[in-house]
């Protein structure tokens, strides 16, 4: 904290005084942390910033290769469940075996969805870099034992997004381009998807698959606070397994395969938290047992 001189001293050396004051007292007033929290944002954009350029400049690895590549029978996805479906007797597996085509009925659409896409991407691929630049922001107020307890975060959290992009691009978009894309109203209604509308349903979907996937995260900060306990998680378990399952079956051909291939992740996932918040619970006790056996 700052102090007064006694001594007559300049104001740029009672300035300075302050500063070392505050330095070892590791104390920072509310501006000099919004001015931390300024750089680290500016930092996590640049970051976002320089990867949507990199994706911005190699269109066609991001459009043909990874974007447009889930609707052909060639996907990986796509082709496994085919053979699957072969070998098991069941031909409503194969799943995309006619591309969709794709129009763009707006003039400057193609390029407004290639600015889009590329922001997109550089949030996804920068997300580890934007979590660490935050992450460092909130260790400096956290005490040490706190730091021990969220040693992690950042590999935990970037994990399980990563995990989870890659479940909802693999599983869950080869899955629903198929049961969009081929579901009808009526014979005289031909589907012609755009570009845009396309995208951005994929986009939602591996988002917010990702975003699914942290669910253990945000357990285990929510139990800590004690707002989460494994006795509500367990109260709630048949609830979100019937919101899992009917999603799964929306979603998927009417086949129980393809449903638990979606729904079993989903529901590890739920008991992942459960045994997270278990866990929390059972050590908050000891604690507390601990801090009433030494008073």
């Amino acid at each position: 904290m700052c102090y007064y001189s006694y001594y007559p001293v300049s104001g740029t050396k009672f300035q300075k005084i302050c500063n070392m004051a505050k330095k070892e007292n590791n104390e920072m007033s509310f501006l000099e942390h919004l001015e931390v929290l300024r750089w680290h944002i500016i930092k996590s954009l640049l970051a976002i910033l320089v990867v949507a350029i990199v994706a911005f400049i190699f269109k066609d690895i991001v459009f043909n290769t990874i974007l447009l590549e889930p609707k052909t029978p060639e996907f990986v996805t796509n082709r496994l469940l085919c053979d699957f479906g072969r070998i098991v007797n069941i031909p409503r597996l194969c799943i995309n075996s006619r591309p969709l085509e794709i129009i763009s009925i707006k003039m400057a659409g193609q390029f407004s969805m290639h600015i889009m896409v590329s922001l997109v991407a550089g949030l996804v691929l920068a997300f580890p870099y934007v979590f660490f630049q935050f992450w460092r922001f909130i260790v400096p107020a956290l005490y040490p034992k706190e730091k021990k307890h969220a040693k992690g975060a950042v590999f935990f959290s970037s994990l399980l997004f990563i995990l989870g992009i890659l479940f909802g691009y693999f599983i869950i978009t080869p899955l629903s381009i198929h049961f969009l894309g081929s579901y009808s109203v009526s014979d005289q209604v031909i589907n012609q998807i755009n570009l845009i509308s396309y995208v951005s349903t994929m986009a939602s979907v591996v988002l917010a698959s990702g975003i699914v996937f942290e669910l253990p995260i945000l357990v285990y900060f929510l139990s800590k606070v004690g707002l989460v306990t494994p006795k509500f998680l367990r109260k709630y378990r048949k609830h979100s397994l019937i919101l899992i399952l009917a999603l799964s079956a929306i979603i998927t051909p009417p086949d129980i395969f393809s449903q638990v291939l979606v729904a079993l992740p989903l529901v590890i996932l739920y008991e992942v938290g459960i045994f997270i918040s278990k866990r929390i619970e059972t050590k908050q006790k000891r604690q507390e047992e601990l801090d009433e056996a030494e008073s």
